[in-house]
């Protein structure tokens, strides 16, 4: 899919080096067929409306909805529910598996800690698509299909105090994951070029594509 004029360079920076990513990785390895390019992270200080962005994502991309507790989680969680649906955009909640089938999402994100429980929701809900965080250890991704490895480069929120693992450090965790995995952390239309050949299924990121899809 090409992105329309009305879309901003960066988005259609984002979009490009995303698809070329995934399309690469598919060409390797069919576990990463099918799998959105672009994974839109909501978080509930920097992304304070992510139902407009989401509405805003090509098609085929998706959006990991982290209500960490929130009191409106269900109302928010359907405003995305409906704008991903109109947009033809997949819907992920983080770890609440409860949320996620009452606003029938399209699968779980799972924070490293939880990974383990993979394989239980798999035979639960054997049609969702079913992701991890991962800081670079030993991953535990039995059930998974797509690990999402951060931080690639300097990057704020959460991960601000973390030391970026570069591309050659994402690129020998790729390579020893056994799963397809998405590059977080800095991504942004300055740093995506750097990401070519690091084999990367797609990219991830929470500011840059708020921004960017805006």
């Amino acid at each position: 899919m090409i992105l329309s004029a009305d879309y901003s360079d960066e988005a259609r920076a984002l979009w490009d080096a995303a698809t070329a990513l995934n399309r690469a990785a598919a060409a390797v390895s069919p576990k990463a067929a099918g799998l959105p390019p672009l994974l839109f992270f909501t978080d509930p200080e920097r992304t304070l409306r992510p139902w407009e962005t989401a509405a805003r994502l090509p098609a085929g991309s998706a959006v990991v909805y982290r209500a960490f507790g929130a009191s409106d989680a269900l109302e928010t969680g359907w405003r995305l529910r409906r704008a991903t649906r109109d947009a033809g955009v997949k819907l992920l909640v983080g770890l609440d598996q409860d949320l996620a089938e009452a606003v029938e999402a399209d699968g779980v994100h799972l924070p490293e800690r939880e990974a383990g429980r993979g394989e239980a929701i798999r035979r639960a809900y054997p049609g969702w698509l079913l992701t991890a965080a991962w800081h670079g250890g030993d991953p535990r991704s039995v059930g998974l299909d797509a690990l999402v490895l951060s931080p690639i480069f300097p990057a704020g929120g959460a991960s601000a105090v973390k030391t970026p693992l570069g591309v050659d450090g994402f690129r020998r965790c790729a390579n020893a994951a056994g799963l397809p995995v998405y590059a977080l952390g800095g991504v942004h239309a300055g740093t995506t070029s750097d990401l070519i050949g690091s084999g990367a299924c797609g990219l991830a990121g929470v500011g840059a594509i708020q921004s960017a899809f805006r």
